[in-house]
Parts: C-alpha cells; structure tokens; sequence
C-alpha cells in the first residue's frame, strides 16, 4: 500500500476547510446580498417615480389621470398603474392588465398617496443590474477565493511539511547511525523540535562511541586475564613439577637426590620463588580490580629514591656496574608512597639487570610546566620488537636467561599498573645514550 506523504494530507485537509468556509460564507451572505439588491432596486424605483408622485398629491382622480398621462408620455418606457382605494383603476399605460395580480419579481407597489392611491410599478425600463453580469462576477470572485485559498493552502503545507520531512529524513540517517547536518536555525517550535532531535542525536552517538569503547577495553581486558592466567599457570607448574621431582627423588634416594641438605636447600629456593611470584600475580589482581586505592601525599622526590637505591648498590657493583643519581632538593610531588616506591624499585631492578658489565645507570630530573620528569637511562637497547610487549606479563626477552636469573617477568607489568592507578604518565624507549624510562609526576 503506497504511503501517502504528510504534505498530501495537510494540503487536502486545508483545501477543504478553505472551500468549506468559503461556502458556508455563501450561504450566510447570500439572502442578505439578495435583500440588498432588492432594496436598492426598490429605491431606484422610488427615485424614477418622485415626480409622478409629486404631481399626484392632493388631486382629484382626473387630474391624476392627466398626471399619470403627461408622466407616461414624457417617460413611454415606464410601466405603471394607478388605483384608488375602491381598486378602480385610474390610469394604466398599454402593456399592462390591472386585473392581473402583478409577480411580485417585477411588480412594486412604491408608494401610497394620502392612503388613497396606490401606484404600482414594474422593474422594465429603470435602469437595473444585469442579472447574467451579476452572476459572472460573482463566480469569478468565487473563483479567485477558490483559487487563493488553494494556493495558500498549497504554500502552508509545503512550509509546514518542508521541516517535518526534513526532520524525518534526518531521523532515518540518524538510525542508520549516519552523519546528520546541523538542523537550519529556525526560531519557532519546527526549529526547537529539530535542535532537540539532532542534539538527543549527538549525545546518543556520543554514549554509543562511548559503549563501543567500553565494550572493546573489556574485551582487551577479558583477553589479557586470559592471556596473564594461562601464562600464570604456565609459569607456576614448571617450576612446582621440579621440585615435585627432586622431592620424590630424595624420598627413593635416587643418585644425587640422596644428599638431601643440598636438594632441600633448592626446593625451598624454588618455593620461596614460586611464593614472591604469587605475592606479584595477586598484587596485579588487586591493581587491576581496583582494590588497591591509592593514598596520595606529598613526597620529596630525591629523598624517595635516595631511600630505595642502597638496595640495588650492590648488585650493580657485583656486576661492575654504576648508578650515578643527580635529583635537585626540594621538588614535591603527590603519590601514593607505597605504589610509587614499587614502581620505581621495578624501573631501577630492570635498568641494572639489563646493563651491560661495567655501564652505568643514570637517574635525574627535569622541571615541565605542571610536572617533574623522573628520567632513568640504563646503558643498552632493546629490539624494536620486543620494546612494545615488555609491559606484558611473563614477557621475557632472553626466556632462558631470565629463568636462571629468577625473574619472573612482572616487573613493569607492576610499574604499569601501579603508575596507571595513580594516574600517571610513563613511556619506555630507546635512546641515543641507552634505554630511557620516563615517569611524570605532579607539581604540588
């Protein structure tokens, strides 16, 4: 069934109450346009025969039979007759039958003389309207209503319809999730009504952008649990099925096995391994449900990391290597104390477990606008590859040498999450003088 358009409907709806008042106007009008016709015949009329009248008042019947003569002679297109009150009739002029009852369409009885005369008349020969003429004008002035109010009704609906259609041809896009224009700057309810539309329009594409973004970071979330728990569980059997072994081993007394002191010792390196690898994997849980909050309060910066570089000191000289730091007195920032020592006590592990023998580590700051750049540059690089996925749980560069070293591989996974939760920004990247870690911390 073919839809008919809202510019149909009010165009017809309004033709037709156009042509209903139009003629309903008619009819109203029309018995009082008659009347009037009538009266102002009737007046005509009266005005052709003042003078008859005048030269009939106070005379007798011949001498009003003499006027009425000399009246008729002098005005041979008029019709008319005379009676007095016994109905005699006076005067009559040729073409017309006093005995007939005059039609009351072209007869008028004008006027009375002293209650004892009557003069009757006919509309032939006063000068009257055109009757055809009448009529035709009457039609053409019907018609140009007609016609005026048609294309009125034609112009209001357009003008009505235009905004409405274009209303809903935006709404259409708008379900198709398309781009919509701006609606025109109109300032009546239409203009309202469509600034409306296109602004519910926005904030919806804004919420669905928004939903689209949530759903797609928990995805990644969901994808990176599985990722982090599979790699968890990957990294957590090895090392329990070796000591399962040298356990049962000890137990038979099986070749080496039986020095049971040495093994021992092993099992519980193992363990106490296994046991900092928990402690690592359910502080990243916690980091990543949300249950650690962070307590921010305001720490001196070099006093910060003064306080954790005795313990890296000797393990960088075991190695020949050097940490040189060179932070200004007196620069303050806001951070949870707890969260940002772990963040910075990873950096500085990974900067000096990946130095070359005899390089150096450097840590220093630089004054922005609004924060101080906490900068540590080990001596180094890493593969362009490998750069992007360091912050990956159990990522490791060098598998097999990381194992032996005990690293667990959740060393930035930490700092990442920690600085992420004290909302603070951070990079990793290759430098011209080594590998440089970047951690903007706030101005207080």
């Amino acid at each position: 069934m073919k839809r008919r358009g809202i510019f149909i409907k009010v165009f017809t709806y309004t033709t037709i109450f156009i042509v209903l008042i139009v003629c309903i106007t008619v009819v109203l009008f029309s018995q009082q346009f008659l009347s009037f016709y009538n009266t102002a015949q009737l007046q005509q009329l009266n005005r052709s025969y003042q003078s008859l009248y005048s030269l009939l008042h106070g005379s007798t019947n011949d001498e009003i039979a003499i006027a009425a003569r000399s009246f008729f002679e002098a005005n041979q297109s008029f019709s008319f007759y005379i009676k007095d009150k016994e109905e005699k009739v006076i005067f009559s002029t040729p073409d017309i039958d006093p005995g007939i009852i005059p039609d009351t369409n072209n007869f008028r009885i004008i006027m009375a003389i002293e209650q004892e005369y009557v003069l009757c008349a006919t509309n032939q020969g006063v000068a009257k309207t055109d009757y055809s003429s009448l009529i035709s004008k009457s039609l053409l002035a019907l018609g140009c209503m007609l016609a005026l109010g048609v294309a009125g009704a034609f112009i209001f609906a357009r003008q009505m319809t235009k905004p409405i259609k274009r209303l809903a041809d935006d709404t259409g896009k708008m379900a198709n999730c398309e781009d919509v224009p701006p609606a025109p700057d109109r300032t009546d309810e239409l203009g309202d009504l469509a600034r409306g539309v296109h602004s519910m329009y926005e904030k919806l594409k804004d919420t669905i952008s928004r939903l689209e973004d949530e759903i797609l970071r928990e995805r990644e979330m969901e994808e990176t649990q599985r990722y982090f728990f599979s790699a968890a569980s990957h990294e957590l059997k090895t090392p329990i099925a070796a000591t399962s072994v040298m356990l049962e081993g000890m137990l038979e007394n099986v070749g080496d096995y039986s020095n049971h002191p040495k093994y021992l010792i092993e099992c519980i390196k193992a363990m106490d391994a296994q046991a900092k690898m928990i402690t690592e994997i359910l502080e990243i849980v916690s980091l990543n449900d949300s249950k650690i909050t962070p307590s921010p309060e305001e720490l001196d910066i070099k006093h910060t990391v003064a306080n954790l570089l005795p313990n890296f000191q000797t393990l960088a000289e075991a190695g020949g290597k050097r940490i040189t730091c060179n932070i200004p007195e007196g620069e303050i920032t806001l951070a949870d104390e707890k969260m940002l020592n772990k963040a910075i006590s990873n950096v500085i592990l990974n900067a000096v477990q990946n130095t070359p023998e005899g390089g150096g580590i450097r840590i220093w700051t630089e004054q922005a606008a609004d924060h101080y750049r906490l900068l540590i540059l080990n001596e180094g690089s890493i593969d362009v590859i490998s750069l992007p996925k360091l912050f990956d749980p159990f990522y490791r560069t060098d598998k097999a040498r990381n194992r032996k070293d005990g690293r667990s591989g959740l060393g930035l996974t930490i700092v990442q999450k920690a600085l992420e939760t004290m909302n603070i920004c951070f990079s990793l990247e290759n430098s011209s003088d080594g590998v440089l870690f970047r951690i903007d911390l706030p101005i207080v």
